[in-house]
């Protein structure tokens, strides 16, 4: 008996979801990523992107990236370690760096890597790792593959995380690690006081900028510019696949972290380096993110509008503050049912449903880009009030029901 085939053939969920017309998953696009997207012949609003400063067409990013390909080839064939660091690798790192006013720093070949690879090789057994409960599933990865002791603390909750420090002991290193910007439910990680902590405890601090950068921040710096302290920040991440346009994701801090990640991070050391079209893209990417800031302008005035606009409405959107504004509807199935409903009436959003979180928590993920116009901003607001009403979340009145 194969036991291995056995037991993931009792895995049906997705067969289940697909059977009731409700799975809303790997939906095939067949255009740029874009305000506007073709999906089987049809055009479709994109609020489920990522793409936060719209620079995915961008003509200079495309023309980089191409241009990249012609001088270095599609592929590095090797890791940054060995055979497969650039020219342009360096000066992205560096432009990075001087960015956040950082030492160096170094890119990996996705974001998740950086995670993976930075917080499970930088504290021993000895040592602890403090994270928030909603931090990203690549931190969580990471940590697990730490041999230090780990400690969350509920999320955004200062008390809490007081309450884990303290059962570290003082002169052990202690790193807390967060997402700036908690990329479900769009929320801000309270800075100021982990700064405050971290003093008291003797502590450091990693911040993930993944949905920070290119939103919040002068020129799109993140979140530890947004509250003045990236100085106090140790360790600042970042991606290339939402803000810039690309993939990838970086690590920027002090010579001597950097210098002990160069040589010890081993989804770093292990892993083919970033090919030159995804390095030139980022790289062209960051430049109009920092050269252009009325995309960023525009994109809270966008923010500033729909937060106002779902609150009329009766929506509840939790805590955000942001272009990512979660829209809970507590049920696994009116998730869903609101997701392919959407999608019908050609909106594209992202259903979050448990077991990523709890049934209670399901949501939906609505995001907005920079190149989004107010017109089809009104339109995604009108279908989405109408859809919770049809899937009984909202009275018709637009009153959570």
């Amino acid at each position: 008996m194969n036991l291995l085939l056995n037991k993931l053939s009792k895995y049906d969920a997705p067969q289940k979801a697909k059977a009731s017309g409700l799975y809303p998953y790997f939906r095939v696009i067949e255009s740029e990523q874009d305000t506007e997207v073709i999906i089987n012949g049809k055009k479709v609003l994109m609020f489920g992107s990522n793409a936060y400063l719209g620079l995915t067409n961008h003509p200079k990013v495309k023309e980089a990236a191409k241009a990249a390909i012609e001088k270095y080839g599609t592929g590095m064939a090797g890791s940054r370690f060995l055979n497969g660091t650039l020219d342009i690798h360096i000066e992205l790192e560096q432009k990075i760096a001087d960015f956040l006013g950082k030492d160096d720093a170094i890119i990996y070949s996705t974001g998740f890597q950086v995670n993976l690879g930075v917080v499970s090789c930088l504290t021993g057994r000895e040592d602890y790792i403090l994270w928030d409960e909603l931090d990203h599933a690549s931190i969580i990865e990471g940590h697990r593959l730490s041999y230090s002791q780990r400690l969350k603390f509920k999320h955004n909750d200062m008390e809490s995380l007081e309450k884990q420090l303290q059962k570290c002991d003082f002169d052990k290193i202690k790193l807390i690690v967060v997402d700036g910007v908690f990329s479900m439910e769009g929320d801000i990680a309270n800075l100021p006081e982990i700064v405050r902590l971290s003093k008291e405890y003797n502590a450091n601090i990693m911040v993930d900028e993944a949905h920070g950068l290119g939103v919040l921040g002068r020129q799109g710096r993140g979140t530890c510019d947004h509250f003045g302290l990236l100085p106090e920040i140790d360790l600042v991440m970042g991606t290339f696949s939402k803000s810039l346009a690309s993939i990838g994701g970086f690590i920027a801090s002090s010579k001597d972290i950097i210098n002990y990640l160069r040589h010890n991070s081993r989804s770093y050391i292990f892993s083919a380096s970033n090919t030159p079209a995804a390095t030139a893209a980022a790289s062209a990417a960051f430049d109009i993110m920092v050269s252009e800031p009325e995309r960023i302008e525009h994109l809270w005035k966008l923010t500033d509008y729909a937060l106002k606009r779902f609150r009329e409405i009766g929506c509840e959107i939790g805590h955000t503050s942001t272009p990512i504004i979660p829209l809970f509807i507590r049920d696994n199935d009116k998730t869903f049912f609101v997701t392919m409903d959407l999608f019908e009436q050609g909106i594209f959003v992202n259903p979050v449903v448990s077991p990523a979180v709890a049934p209670s928590d399901t949501l939906i993920r609505f995001s907005l880009m920079a190149t989004h116009t107010f017109e089809q901003l009104d339109i995604a607001l009108e279908k989405i009030q109408k859809s919770l009403q049809k899937a009984g979340v909202l009275s018709p009145r637009g009153v959570l029901a």
